[in-house]
């Protein structure tokens, strides 16, 4: 699955190949030439330089890389008649920095992002610059996802804690699959009502336009009190504590921990030595 960034109007793809970032450099050579990329590639794998770096970046992170061939093709490199492709590059020395793109006008030629911002900077320094600000602008939001799909998860573990506590100290077993269902909604809305101060019925009456529920649309803070709630209320309902009393020390907790987590992101925000 392939991402896209934009970089002075030009769409660039971006791909995790390998556990690594790969860039189309088709894509940012249509910042030189709209209609035939490839051949402002192929003139950048015949410069001499781009050879040598090339070469040594394949000797740092590829095992299989062929030097014995490399040294043959770095003797012909930059001399007139020498030619070189993404194709021929990759077959000749056994490259992954670079992927085979094909041929013709709509081939896409990915390449590792030290490659991919080398290319750029041969095309233009500002449009690498560029580049490289929108590229660490996708994986900070990236990364962000991440973390906000791994706090859910959190919750989703913590949620079976919840439930099995439950079951085990408050479902009677003569009850009947309706009237069980009632007493586990029922804990759930506790636990909406402690962090965010309404039942899912109640959000859902005021957010009609929106599909999903109360949860899906937290942030990641909430989220994450929210797994500390689940662990602490199932401990509460383990020692029998009266659902009243446990809504107020849910509330007190969840507000409590809001307050810490905003205050440590406000002085991560703060300037440094203030």
């Amino acid at each position: 699955m392939s991402v896209k960034f934009e970089v002075k109007g030009i769409s660039i793809k971006h791909k995790r190949l390998n556990e690594n970032d790969y860039i189309s450099i088709s894509d940012i050579a249509r910042f030189r030439e709209n209609e035939y990329p490839s051949d402002v590639i192929n003139d950048w794998l015949r410069n001499r330089h781009t050879i040598e770096f090339l070469g040594i970046w394949e000797r740092l992170h590829n095992e299989k890389f062929n030097s014995l061939e490399f040294e043959r093709v770095e003797k012909d490199a930059g001399r007139n008649g020498f030619v070189m492709t993404p194709k021929r590059w990759c077959e000749t020395v056994n490259a992954i920095g670079i992927t085979s793109g094909g041929m013709g006008r709509y081939a896409d030629t990915l390449a590792h992002k030290d490659v991919a911002f080398k290319f750029a900077s041969w095309l233009s320094v500002e449009f690498e610059m560029y580049m490289i600000i929108e590229f660490q602008r996708l994986k900070e939001q990236e990364q962000a996802q991440l973390q906000w799909s791994a706090k859910r998860e959190l919750a989703k573990v913590n949620y079976h804690i919840h439930t099995d506590a439950i079951k085990e100290n408050l479902i009677v077993p003569t009850l009947t699959k309706k009237q069980k269902s009632f007493i586990y909604a029922d804990e759930a809305d506790l636990l909406n009502v402690a962090l965010f101060g309404k039942t899912a019925k109640e959000w859902r009456e005021k957010n009609t336009d929106k599909k999903g529920n109360i949860r899906d649309f937290s942030t990641v803070h909430q989220l994450l009190v929210l797994a500390n709630m689940e662990s602490y209320n199932s401990i509460l309902i383990n020692d029998k504590v009266p659902q009243q009393e446990r809504l107020v020390r849910l509330n007190e907790m969840a507000r409590q921990q809001l307050k810490v987590l905003l205050e440590a992101d406000n002085r991560l925000l703060l300037p440094k030595g203030k």
